[in-house]
């Protein structure tokens, strides 16, 4: 059975660690020649030497999301290392945690600067790129349930998300007659650092978060590697789609088991 991204070339941002790094990973496994990106250039390499060890093909380039001269300049390493950009992930993201009344207007800035500003310089870099190449492509933004559902203490992330859905489903509209697909994967809660420092600063346990998710447990990295990969592909008819990955948390309209 062939590589599902034999020949492709992605970019996946913010692919040090967690979910970035998972997907990057699954990405060089099926085939796909992958770019690794932190602000880190040391982090990012971490993860394309964890690719390269195991046969793959992939460089780490060091960028700031939210900085539009280095993602023109990460896009054009990439073409210039592989020859083309066929895949491009929109993972970096930050989060905070506090009531809304007490956000600090540079806190509030910071987010939407990184989790949607830096989402839209990431895509419509790639899409200019897909777009002068003709032969297609696809951009996936790595959104959240939050995207969706409110969460105290959350405001910021989660007006940033639910800007990520809706850029989402537009770009996928202007770009379809170029055979550019562009799809988010809205992750549930998924074990991650950024998981661990969220639950601490909100003050809920592991328990409180099973008891609300259908499937009564966490995802995992791989899973959430296994959704982007499909939605990547191409090989199918979903275009400005958002995949809930949330083990059917956002499906539960009651809210909790209470065991």
């Amino acid at each position: 059975m062939a590589s599902r991204l034999s020949e492709q070339t992605a970019i996946v941002t913010g692919s040090s660690a967690g979910i970035g790094a998972a997907i990057a990973k699954r990405f060089a496994a099926e085939g796909a020649n992958v770019v690794t990106n932190s602000r880190s250039r040391d982090r990012a390499e971490e993860t394309a030497e964890a690719i390269r060890a195991t046969g793959g093909d992939a460089v780490a380039i060091e960028s700031d999301v939210t900085d539009y001269d280095a993602m023109e300049a990460l896009v054009e390493a990439t073409v210039e290392k592989f020859g083309s950009l066929d895949v491009m992930v929109n993972n970096a993201g930050v989060t905070s945690i506090g009531p809304a009344e007490d956000v600090d207007p540079d806190d509030w800035q910071r987010i939407i600067d990184v989790d949607l500003t830096g989402v839209f310089f990431g895509s419509q870099l790639a899409g200019r790129q897909m777009i002068e190449q003709g032969s297609g492509g696809s951009i996936l933004n790595i959104s959240s349930i939050m995207g969706d559902l409110g969460l105290h203490g959350r405001a910021p992330y989660c007006a940033a998300k639910a800007g990520v859905n809706n850029l989402t489903r537009t770009l996928a509209v202007e770009w379809a007659p170029h055979g550019v697909h562009v799809n988010a994967l809205a992750p549930g809660f998924v074990k991650t650092d950024i998981t661990d420092q969220t639950q601490s600063a909100a003050d809920y346990t592991d328990e409180d978060i099973r008891n609300r998710t259908p499937l009564d447990r966490f995802g995992t990295l791989d899973e959430m590697a296994e959704c982007a990969t499909f939605l990547v592909n191409n090989n199918h008819y979903v275009t400005g789609e958002v995949l809930h990955a949330d083990g059917g948390w956002t499906a539960y309209a009651w809210g909790s088991d209470g065991t």
